[in-house]
């Protein structure tokens, strides 16, 4: 029987402290040795990237919303091998899920899923019994989550940590596994976001080490390890192999600026085909030879606005394989970079590539932010049939183009209830770009369709 343990970690709200506590659970597990196997629920890019910098293991997104269920037991198992711990690290409260259903997109319901364990972090900052009474809510919301463990986060010291404990172990019956004190120090900004710069790499290695140091220290490693439950790994087919002959080269945008991939989406372009090969917008002059399409990602091209600017190079050559034809995806920060140039909150313009007659600008609020839905137009060059696909965006950027004739109609709905409508996604040439993130096990036929376009620009 081939085994793998896992847990997952969950907060009772946003802030917390998950992501400090998972990544230093991470590393404190990796420290003993441990193969661990880190996940993310939700559709959120950023954490999977510290998980990764810990383990040196590619984290992968579970979202309930995004993916129906049977897909995400499939890709969590298709990851896992014997004697791997999987630690699953929530998103937002334990219930939070689309709109006030804690059923879909919820880490209580991924939770559900996978028949994952618990382990609840809880704010203890100001409380005694209370806390209690809080991990009692949470456990009786809904029976069918296992909660199984408690970590309490925000504490003075030791003696406060004993009076939680008791009460809420009393009053529960749900393990206390430790807790952190209070500080400031160790959480991880924001300034971390997307790859890590070398001249940050010495600061960030340091902030982990102090953050393992401190949950080894006031967390029972040890009794994390026994609350964790065991996974029977399904076997999951192997895709049928593509002949050499059949398969095509993609080149994706990979640097500071661009990083915001689904790791199951690389996978999966590779399952059907394709070879991947990695470009830096910002560093190299040229493209990778003899590609049959290019995908861009999202990121922080505003941040980078200067460098991209820089390399004219690379922009000219993107632009010239976007005017001959070659299938181009972008997203989001990828779809910016395709404009004729970037302005900065401050106010700074800065040349991009141009495939696209119109502006990417920055704004000081969210301009949309949560899931939504796609629904594609039928007959555009890379769809010939329309769409329904759930998606994601979380951006502060608008894209400015007179006249846009948009491939896209998306639709945020809360409850069942469209909220709010607009038009997104443009195609020129054989490009498109759009701001919704879109996960390809979403919709196969979205994937597949680029991919056909692909393959089409390879018998040109």
């Amino acid at each position: 029987m081939n085994l793998a343990r896992g847990f997952l970690l969950a907060g009772t709200q946003s802030g917390v402290g998950k992501t400090t506590i998972s990544t230093g659970i991470m590393g404190a597990l990796k420290k003993r040795g441990r193969s661990v196997k880190p996940f993310k629920v939700g559709p959120d890019y950023i954490d999977p990237q510290f998980h990764k910098y810990i383990t040196q293991n590619p984290s992968r997104n579970l979202d309930a919303h995004l993916l129906e269920e049977d897909i995400i037991k499939d890709l969590f198992h298709k990851n896992l091998i014997p004697e791997d711990i999987a630690v699953v690290e929530g998103v937002m409260g334990l219930y939070d899920g689309m709109g006030t259903q804690k059923d879909e997109g919820s880490s209580a319901h991924i939770s559900k899923i996978l028949n994952l364990p618990v382990i609840l972090v809880i704010n203890g900052g100001g409380m005694s019994s209370s806390a209690a009474a809080m991990v009692l809510g949470y456990k009786n919301y809904d029976p069918e989550v296992d909660i199984v463990g408690v970590i309490i986060n925000n504490l003075s010291g030791q003696s406060h940590y004993e009076l939680l404990k008791e009460a809420i172990e009393r009053d529960t019956g749900i393990s206390c596994v430790g807790y952190l004190k209070k500080n400031t120090d160790i959480k991880l900004e924001s300034r971390h976001l997307g790859l890590i710069p070398c001249g940050e790499v010495p600061v960030l290695d340091k902030k982990i080490q102090e953050i393992v140091e401190m949950v080894e220290e006031t967390i029972d490693i040890d009794k994390l390890i026994q609350l964790s439950r065991n996974i029977e790994i399904k076997e999951i087919p192997d895709k049928t192999p593509i002949s050499p002959d059949k398969r095509i080269k993609i080149a994706y945008a990979y640097d500071d600026a661009f990083n915001f991939y689904y790791e199951d989406n690389l996978d999966l372009l590779k399952d059907l085909g394709c070879d991947l090969i990695p470009f830096s917008p910002l560093k190299d002059k040229s493209l990778p030879k003899d590609i049959n399409g290019i995908y861009i990602g999202g990121g922080f091209p505003e941040v980078f606005g200067k460098e991209l600017e820089k390399n004219h190079e690379i922009r000219g050559a993107i632009l010239e394989k976007a005017k001959s034809g070659l299938p181009i995806y972008a997203e989001c920060g990828g779809f910016m970079y395709l404009t004729k140039d970037i302005q900065d909150i401050e106010g700074h313009t800065y040349s991009m590539v141009g495939v696209f007659d119109g502006r990417g600008k920055m704004t000081k609020r969210l301009q949309n932010f949560g899931y939504c839905q796609i629904e594609t137009q039928e007959n555009s060059r890379f769809f010939k049939e329309k769409l329904t696909i759930k998606s994601h965006e979380f951006h502060r950027s608008m894209v400015e183009i007179e006249d846009a004739d948009y491939i896209y109609q998306v639709y945020k709905k809360r409850n069942g209830k469209v909220i709010k409508t607009w038009g997104c996604g443009i195609e020129k040439h054989n490009t498109l770009g759009a701001f919704p993130h879109i996960h390809f096990y979403s919709n196969l036929e979205f994937v597949k369709g680029f991919i056909d376009r692909c393959r089409e620009y390879k018998r040109v």
